[in-house]
């Protein structure tokens, strides 16, 4: 009988044993899971997605060890954001990240009025009806403004003062995103009027239509060209930078990314440092704090930056004014 109660007792204490690791597992939490939405591509944001994770890490989440992200691209078609939103609300994601554009912003918040989102937007949230005011924005989203629409009219001034009698601007805008290039066209057309300058709008939401719009801008004979701060047009920098070049037509840009591959001229806040601010937030709540706590914040970080070289492609000689306040002048 002692010999019996003996194996028993040992055959309890070993299932005991064995069940341990699968305990363990069960009472392990989930990971956290951040849905990421943005307008473009994977390829268009390796640095600005690369900023993101280092925002989250300052935070202390790491993706693939203590939190999993799940990105959504909508590759330039922003229809498609909606529904994309709408797949991380089914996914249950904790949170959502929509940094980059005012389209992905505004499908999270339509997709859950319960789930967190973190913006990064360059045009007034309280306006785009994000949120109820920067300091208290009242609902479930918060995020970081960048501001490039109010530095829209400084970026026709440095133009203008880069290129000795400019009289005829083409904006290229691009007409998928509506609010953007109403608002674009609306402070340029303004700011334009006042320093004597003739406008000339093109518009393009493809490549092939980007390629148009310079047949065009040559055509008219524009003295310069200004792209505005979309995200489509920023994930084709390179062509447009290359286009500018082939067709000698002096560019300003929104964002550093385009004299780094070859544009002329650029004006505009970091917007990498906003995607990193974008993961510090998005850590945040992940802790647990709550959007309507989090005021919107507003980037301070603005640079300048000259691509030299360009310049001298195109004839132009830099003002000294100019490189006395350039952050940057790329040789």
């Amino acid at each position: 009988m002692v010999g019996v109660r003996r194996r028993e007792l040992l055959g309890l204490v070993g299932s005991s044993v064995a069940a341990w690791p699968l305990v363990a597992h069960a009472q392990q939490p989930a990971m956290p899971v951040i849905g990421f939405l943005n307008s473009t591509s994977p390829e268009a944001n390796t640095v600005r997605l690369r900023a993101f994770r280092s925002g989250l890490k300052e935070v202390g989440y790491i993706e693939g060890e203590n939190v999993t992200i799940e990105y959504r691209w909508a590759d330039g078609q922003f229809d498609r954001l909606p529904e994309l939103a709408a797949d991380l609300v089914r996914r249950k994601v904790t949170v959502i990240a929509a940094p980059g554009n005012t389209p992905a912003a505004l499908a999270a918040k339509g997709a859950s009025s319960t789930i967190p989102v973190v913006f990064a937007v360059s045009e007034d949230p309280v306006r785009l009806g994000l949120v109820s005011s920067l300091a208290r924005p009242g609902g479930n989203l918060t995020g970081i403004n960048f501001l490039n629409v109010e530095l829209l009219p400084k970026r026709l001034e440095l133009l203008r003062q880069l290129i000795p009698g400019v009289a005829r601007v083409a904006v290229l805008v691009n007409p998928a995103d509506i609010r953007s290039t109403e608002t674009t066209l609306r402070e340029l057309e303004g700011a334009a009027r006042a320093m004597g300058l003739q406008i000339q709008v093109v518009r393009a939401s493809t490549s092939s239509e980007i390629e148009t719009a310079f047949t065009t801008i040559v055509h008219q004979r524009s003295d310069a060209l200004f792209v505005a701060g979309d995200a489509f047009l920023n994930s084709r920098r390179l062509q447009l930078a290359l286009l500018a070049a082939r067709h000698g037509i002096p560019a300003s840009y929104g964002s550093r990314d385009y004299p780094e591959y070859g544009g002329l001229i650029s004006y505009g806040t970091n917007l990498t440092d906003a995607f990193r601010l974008a993961g510090i937030y998005t850590g945040r709540i992940l802790k647990g704090a709550k959007p309507v706590d989090l005021p919107v914040e507003q980037a301070s970080k603005f640079e300048l930056v000259i691509n030299h070289p360009a310049a001298r492609i195109l004839g132009l000689s830099i003002p000294p004014t100019l490189l006395a306040i350039a952050d940057e002048v790329i040789e």
